[in-house]
């Protein structure tokens, strides 16, 4: 239930409706029955059994279950457990990924006050907010979070933080007098008489009528926009996707093709359909990867570690990849791009008199425990502390008197006494606000020695240029006077004029390299805030976001545009500025449907639904709302924009090396795949199922792990971002895999028929240790997927250790009486196994040789 647009109403309309008195204690238990508890909407994730359900369902893993059940079925129990292992380890490696995702609004549930104080029953009492319904009487104080949406029927010099929902930093100041109706509805922003679930009181207090709990608050709606965002699918999560289907298919195709080959126009006994079953097996574990799910997870999980240790949380794994394609960063000012703490940035007068007359005209805050009050006079405080003022001293000055802000008079004052130190007590007033407001009561300023000088027509224009040129730069401009004895009273006109502040949230000091550093990497940086445009504007000329030709594009002009034409002039647009929390999410969504990877950045509630939308959402650590820390891909630990770029840099570094990891997978999968085809042409058995998952899973996943781990290239950062469109298999990468798989295949081949004299099993055995070293031997030849020599690349010790422990093992199959009975394999003499060692080794100089030729055939 909600008050439609409640803000338009007077107070006593509201008054007679819901009473003086408060709902009664019935009243409010019915209706809270009725609309149900003051909580947020949550996003129900998938429970542990359906995670685990959904990883059975990849087309390559069903595959593998059909060959475990055939296998079992046909009495072959250790290789269908040894795959079904395999199947189990995956799906559980995959459940356990899946379920440390977060869920958004949890935290948006959190938000809202524990507690609240209402009037019932015509008694004030303290109540759980989830208790509160439509039309209780709330009271409000500093420090407060609003629990509910509450129309006020009253407030004493109360400002609100509503940053969370508009993005705008500075405060709010609220009154209870109804707006003048409009044949439009004010935005969030506009409605000064109305508080908003989840956003603090700064300073005052008030009391105000709920109009709005629950999903139907500001906030409730922002919850909402966050669950229907839905979850993204990276591209590597469609490339692999795709990887799955041709592999599925040729899975398919090549075991039924090889089945029918031994039983067409043969008489074939159970005996042979057995073994063409097997065969069909045999083939369908060499063509798919078993390894691939578990090193590109290995892989992610070290480059997420990698991340944390500069600051960078990657909380959903598939983000790590993800980060190498971006092309876009949408990001918000507030705390991103800014520090979101105002300061005085310029200053003008009597610097001295100036920061007296602002610390004790103040009524923030600041001590061990708090920072308490708006974030301008907070600012105040701190440029007097730095002037030497403390609050000690400003004992010395105690306050007798007080003129509130307002938004008519635009000025607060405070009068004081201070005993001078000739014994005589003194009566001081300090004014603070619009500087064309604090000329009209002066008739003196400073000179810049400190005296006292009648203020005249010219000294009066050069204080009004001065705060044009600070308003210029989109600072927010005050002034500061003095009064003393019957001059303190600034209706006198009398006061003495002593300078002029210039406040901003200034740009991080980082944050204009960090921008060069994204455009140098073809990273189109774009401003979407909830500022005005000419604030936003010159933060964004400041950091090199906004250049020429650029567009500034406001929310009035945005809800204006169609889809089709904002998407037409996106490309155009270096700022969005006074955008609500849809269009966040409608720009996102946008860049995405033009084929961008589009990241966003944020640190307010108003960002969550965009921030889950985007490929990757970006939020603040420490400034951060919980909110949109559990919606974001990525937390920045230190607040640092410039991180971003640093994660960037990791993720493309992470997807190149994940792009090498396959390339040796698959490779290594297709010469398991032709060997056994070919082998199957000519009437031999090459290997059995088990020989060929201790390969792919012993044998090709330690070194696939370890060329995940390669150093980045120097030049990583200046090339453009990784092409989401692009296949894995692009920069002839899939005509290298196709040539060394084969080579690799006919080495092995070879190497069973130079041991098929001796026997079957030794002959297998050297197959076995042929194929292993060749698979071993592509590990380092796939360090370079350009044309460059393996023997110029930098050692990979962990490749080095991989390699040498895989052969270690293999050989431990072959002279340990008992492993080799499980895997039917025979001992070979050192004869058989260096012949069969430098056979599969013979791939690193066939293929340095094949680059060699390239790079001859270019320079030609």
């Amino acid at each position: 239930m909600e008050i439609k647009k409640a803000y338009y109403l007077q107070r006593d309309e509201l008054l007679a409706q819901w009473g003086e008195q408060g709902l009664s204690s019935k009243e409010a238990a019915g209706r809270l029955e009725k609309e149900g508890p003051n909580k947020l909407p949550r996003e129900e994730g998938p429970t542990a059994f359906s995670r685990f359900i959904n990883q059975l369902a990849d087309p390559m893993v069903v595959i593998l279950l059909v060959a475990a059940a055939i296998s079992a079925f046909l009495g072959q129990w250790t290789d269908s457990g040894i795959i079904g292992l395999v199947v189990a380890v995956n799906a559980l490696l995959g459940m356990y990924q899946e379920g440390k995702a977060a869920k958004a609004a949890e935290a948006l549930e959190q938000l809202h006050s524990e507690k609240a104080t209402v009037l019932r029953d015509g008694i004030r009492q303290l109540i759980p907010g989830e208790q509160l319904v439509v039309g209780d009487h709330v009271f409000l104080s500093a420090g407060d979070a609003a629990p509910a949406d509450l129309r006020l029927l009253y407030a004493e010099e109360m400002q609100c933080d509503e940053s969370m929902l508009t993005g705008e930093s500075e405060p709010v100041n609220k009154n209870w007098q109804p707006l003048a109706p409009d044949s439009q509805d004010p935005p969030i922003s506009s409605q000064s008489n109305m508080v908003f679930m989840g956003c603090p009181i700064l300073c005052g207090k008030g009391e105000g009528i709920v109009t709005a709990t629950g999903s139907s608050s500001s906030l409730g709606k922002i919850a909402g926009l966050l669950s229907d965002t839905g979850r993204q699918t990276t591209p590597l999560q469609k490339r692999l996707a795709g990887l799955s289907r041709i592999l599925t298919i040729a899975v398919c195709a090549i075991c039924a093709l090889i089945f029918l080959l031994s039983v067409i126009g043969r008489h074939p006994d159970a005996s042979q359909l057995i073994n063409g079953f097997m065969l069909a097996i045999s083939l369908a574990v060499a063509a798919i990867p078993e390894g691939l799910v578990v090193v590109v997870t290995l892989v992610l999980s070290l480059g997420m570690k990698n991340m944390s240790r500069r600051k960078a949380i990657i909380r959903r794994l598939a983000a790590v990849e993800t980060l190498g394609s971006v092309q876009i960063i949408c990001t918000d000012k507030t705390g991103t791009l800014t520090c979101n703490r105002m300061s005085v940035c310029r200053s003008s007068g009597c610097e001295r008199e100036t920061a007296r007359a602002v610390y004790l005209c103040n009524n923030a805050v600041i001590n061990e425990k708090q920072r308490l009050g708006s974030p301008t006079e907070l600012a105040l405080l701190d440029y007097g502390e730095k002037h030497g003022w403390n609050s000690s001293r400003a004992e010395q000055f105690p306050r007798c008197g007080e003129i509130p802000f307002d938004s008519s008079r635009k000025l607060m004052t405070t009068f004081h006494h201070h005993k001078t130190a000739s014994g005589t007590k003194q009566k001081l007033s300090f004014t603070k606000g619009a500087p064309e407001k604090v000329l009209d009561l002066c008739s003196w300023y400073l000179d810049d020695q400190g005296n006292r000088q009648p203020l005249d027509q010219k000294q009066r224009q050069q204080i009004l240029e001065d705060n044009q040129k600070m308003a210029d730069e989109a600072l927010r401009v005050l002034a500061a006077a003095a009064g003393e004895g019957e001059n303190s009273d600034p209706d006198r006109h009398k006061l003495v004029f002593l300078g002029l502040l210039g406040l901003a949230d200034p740009p991080r000091p980082e944050a204009a390299a960090a921008v060069k550093q994204a455009q140098s990497a073809g990273i189109k940086v774009v401003m979407v805030s909830g500022d005005q445009a000419h604030t936003a504007a010159a933060i964004a000329r400041k950091l090199g976001i906004l250049r020429k030709g650029d567009l500034v594009i406001s929310g009035s002009q945005l809800a204006e545009m169609d889809n089709r034409q904002l998407s037409r002039t996106l490309p155009k647009i270096a700022v969005f500025a006074r955008v609500l929390p849809e269009d966040k999410l409608r720009i996102v969504r946008l860049w995405q449907q033009r084929g961008k990877v589009t990241a966003m950045t944020g640190d307010g509630v108003n960002d969550a639904p965009a921030l889950k939308a985007a490929d990757i959402g970006c939020a603040m650590g420490r400034c951060g709302s919980e909110v949109s820390r559990r919606a974001a891909h990525l937390v920045l630990a230190d607040d640092n924009f410039a991180t971003i770029l640093a994660a960037v840099g990791e993720g493309r570094r992470i997807y190149e090396n994940i792009r090498k990891a396959i390339a040796f997978l698959l490779s290594s999968n297709l010469a398991e795949v032709l060997a056994i085809f070919a082998a199957s042409l000519i009437g031999i058995k090459l290997f059995c199922p088990i020989h060929l998952l201790w390969i792919n899973l012993i044998t090709d996943c330690f070194p696939a792990i370890a060329l995940g781990m390669e150093q980045a290239d120097k030049r990583m950062m200046q090339r453009p971002p990784n092409d989401s469109k692009s296949s894995i298999f692009s920069g002839g990468i899939g005509w290298d895999i196709l040539w060394q798989g084969a080579l690799a295949g006919a080495l092995t081949i070879a190497a069973f028929a130079w041991g098929a004299p001796q026997g079957e099993a030794v002959a297998m055995s050297m197959a076995f240790i042929c194929l292993s070293a060749a698979e071993l031997a592509q590990a380092f030849n796939m360090r370079e997927l350009e044309r460059s020599s393996l023997f110029l690349q930098r050692p990979n010790p962990l490749l080095s250790f991989s390699a040498l422990a895989a052969i270690g093992l293999n050989c431990l199959l072959l002279y340990v009486p008992a492993l080799a009975n499980v895997f039917r394999l025979a001992p070979l003499s050192l004869r058989q196994l260096a012949i069969s060692l430098m056979l599969g080794l013979a791939m690193i100089p066939c293929v340095e040789l094949a680059k060699l030729l390239k790079r001859l055939w270019l320079r030609h």
